[in-house]
């Protein structure tokens, strides 16, 4: 009887150590507005980590008058350039398909609307997050530091 109890009190401690339902993500939220401004300028996170990120536009212009999303850039990557390139992909709602600089995003909000993401924290470093919409990447960016 001891035995089976030793084994079981063993088999839990190992099922409980590695269920992945105890890593539980990092929850982050991030508000647009109408004003092209994210409220929030530097997000600071440990490398690895699970990440639950969701984009809130709280104005009230449509997406296509003033549309917002949140883009993670690989780090190195050159804003300007891919805010560039990113202004010529209105199809696909300003993200270059196929881009080997995106680390992840957001869809595309108009006011009053919200979209969350799940993703894990890429290794050490800083990196930018911006807003693809056409000219908001100036003035829609960030730093997410990574440690």
């Amino acid at each position: 009887m001891n035995i089976i109890i030793l084994f079981l009190s063993a088999f839990l401690s190992f099922s409980t150590a590695t269920n992945p339902a105890t890593n539980v993500a990092t929850e982050i939220t991030v508000e647009a507005n109408d004003r092209m401004q994210f409220d929030t300028k530097e997000i600071s996170v440990k490398a690895g980590e699970k990440i639950t990120l969701t984009l809130k536009h709280v104005g009230k212009l449509p997406k296509q008058a003033m549309g917002h999303n949140w883009v993670l850039l690989k780090e190195g990557v050159v804003v300007k350039d891919f805010a560039m390139e990113a202004m010529k992909a209105k199809d696909n709602d300003y993200l270059p398909k196929d881009s080997k600089d995106i680390i992840v995003a957001t869809e595309l909000l108009g006011g009053g609307e919200t979209d969350t993401i799940t993703f894990e924290a890429p290794a050490k470093g800083t990196y930018t997050f911006i807003c693809t919409f056409p000219g908001h990447y100036g003035i829609m960016q960030g730093t997410f530091v990574v440690s």
